[in-house]
């Protein structure tokens, strides 16, 4: 008789040191154990920048935690709001992990903007588009606060409502966050805003999970994830959900946001910085008509900027990022 746990036990895909698939589909994910990526619950004032936090439920399978900045209650100011979409290759990583609860407590004091950080659903459980779907009901949660159109499950927050300056919305993310945050501006594009009141000002990538052919891409570990993770027909270079200038994907013209800055790290081992110089290419010809800046890292790897936050280079772009976010 078959042993019934065999199926449990049985290893069908490894990715590195990122995710094993069992061959009854469960999926392990194997995180680090510098201790930067595990839970941490929010606080009500971070004892290095005072920045409070707290968890939202938005829908029945979307949640995030929210950041205000220091000495709001007696002021009248509107602050800035930035959507955050976190990185792990569309597989891993929490916006409750302790490695972004640090990084965006810095970012929301160093900006002074309010931060909405998205917890959304993972690949290669739930299909891609899905990712997508949870980030933008996420997004337009955040801007239901500037309309008398009430969101679909009714919750307003406080913060948002009462601090938010909407004509300075932002969308932001690292690596896979950075996937979301094209797409994400790509569909603002397609429908006229987030809503019928908020539109997209800035949107910042962070070594973002795009691929477009270059040379042995095909043994580049992002790429073997993506075509573990997506769909047949996606599985390739030719998915504009991938690569920003596929010949089948839309006009790059359509980015719906004001201002855009990449950033690229020079020794990315796993997003080569001259994807962002293509991708800054194809939106200049495209014949968008925002600003958009490109920055790089150099002698530094993959969004450095997480893991140590407390170096100069990292202080230098959180600061960089910061007055983006400050700009209307």
């Amino acid at each position: 008789m078959a042993n019934t746990n065999d199926n449990n036990n049985e290893v069908v895909t490894q990715m590195d040191c990122w995710y094993r698939i069992y061959k009854n589909g469960r999926v392990e994910r194997l995180y680090d154990r510098n201790n930067l990526l595990t839970y941490v619950p929010p606080s009500l004032e971070d004892p290095q920048t005072g920045v409070s936090s707290k968890d939202v439920t938005i829908s029945p399978h979307v949640s995030a935690r929210l950041y205000l900045p220091r000495n709001t209650n007696n002021s009248t100011q509107k602050l800035p709001i930035f959507v955050y979409y976190h990185g792990g290759a569309l597989v891993l990583g929490s916006a409750f992990f302790n490695a972004y609860q640090r990084y965006l407590n810095i970012l929301v004091s160093e900006s002074n903007a309010i931060a909405i950080s998205v917890e959304y659903r993972l690949a290669p459980e739930h299909d891609v588009t899905t990712i997508y779907e949870d980030s933008w009901t996420a997004l337009q949660w955040v801007a239901s606060h500037a309309s008398e159109k009430k969101f679909t499950s009714g919750n307003e927050d406080p913060w948002i409502k009462n601090y938010g300056d909407f004509s300075r919305l932002s969308v932001i993310g690292d690596s896979a966050g950075g996937n979301i945050v094209y797409h994400m501006a790509m569909r603002a594009g397609r429908e006229g805003g987030v809503n019928e009141k908020v539109a997209i000002n800035g949107s910042i990538y962070v070594c973002p999970y795009l691929l477009v052919p270059l040379e042995n891409i095909e043994q580049n570990v992002s790429y073997k994830n993506w075509i573990i993770i997506s769909s047949p027909s996606e599985a390739g270079l030719h998915s504009p959900l991938i690569n920003p200038l596929a010949e089948n994907g839309p006009s790059l013209s359509q980015l719906g946001c004001s201002r855009m800055l990449l950033c690229f790290a020079e020794k990315d081992e796993y997003i080569p910085k001259e994807i962002g110089v293509r991708f800054v290419e194809g939106v200049k010809k495209s014949g968008w008509k925002g600003d958009l800046e490109l920055i790089e890292v150099e002698d530094e790897g993959h969004c450095s900027q997480l893991a140590y936050p407390e170096t100069e280079k990292s202080q230098n772009l959180i600061k960089r990022f910061a007055a983006f976010i400050q700009l209307k």
